[in-house]
């Protein structure tokens, strides 16, 4: 379900800290039944094994090989246009004490890199020649007394070029690649207890 933006500038996430210059491109809420106010890194676990990318619908499947084949042919991805090429890292920005080990490595089967994780919230970013994108994950108590996870696409997009690139592709998220997101993450969080030794590690596969 989309939320208004206010749903996340109104809470107090540390990511405000280092995002005053990233506009919210949009936020969602997820259905998790029965959670409660310290299952975030279950639900993180459980996103890890769903297998991120890789086990997606195929009809996602097809929109991301698309979109993986164009960045290819001109260069959209390549290394000097990423993180700590083209952009400085989200983790350069970050204060002393959210500052991890794990921040700054790959996120698996995902394009992302780890910025920060904590008890209720997590960052995870990358860069192409297009934007600069944080996915911003939050752990909120519902109306019914339980908790649900809330996702915030963080972006900057490069120049005029990368603006008309986001608006190209809004209606392929809305219509395809959030609602397929959408059946994904809640049946992760469904069938959590089906993974060996969830709430281990400290990344996530969330994309």
């Amino acid at each position: 379900m989309r939320l208004p933006d206010a749903e996340h500038t109104a809470r107090p996430w540390r990511i405000h800290e280092i995002t005053p210059d990233f506009r919210i491109e949009d936020v969602w809420a997820y259905r998790t039944p029965g959670a409660g106010p310290d299952d975030f890194p279950a639900m993180l676990a459980a996103l890890r094994a769903a297998g991120g990318l890789n086990e997606n619908p195929a009809v996602v499947r097809f929109l991301f090989a698309v979109r993986w084949k164009l960045g290819a042919v001109f260069g959209w991805d390549r290394p000097d246009e990423g993180v700590k090429g083209r952009v400085e890292s989200l983790c350069d920005r970050l204060p002393p004490d959210l500052r991890q080990d794990a921040a700054g490595e790959p996120v698996s089967n995902t394009p992302f890199t780890m910025v920060y994780e904590l008890r209720d919230e997590c960052a995870i970013e990358l860069a192409n020649r297009t934007v600069h994108d944080i996915c911003h994950l939050g752990w909120v108590p519902n109306n019914d007394g339980e908790y649900e996870l809330r996702m915030a696409a963080l972006v900057k997009p490069n120049g005029l070029f990368g603006r008309l690139y986001m608006a190209a592709i809004k209606p392929f998220r809305y219509l395809i690649v959030y609602p397929a997101m959408t059946r994904k993450w809640e049946r992760a969080w469904l069938n959590r207890d089906r993974y060996t030794g969830a709430g281990a590690g400290t990344t996530t596969s969330p994309a």
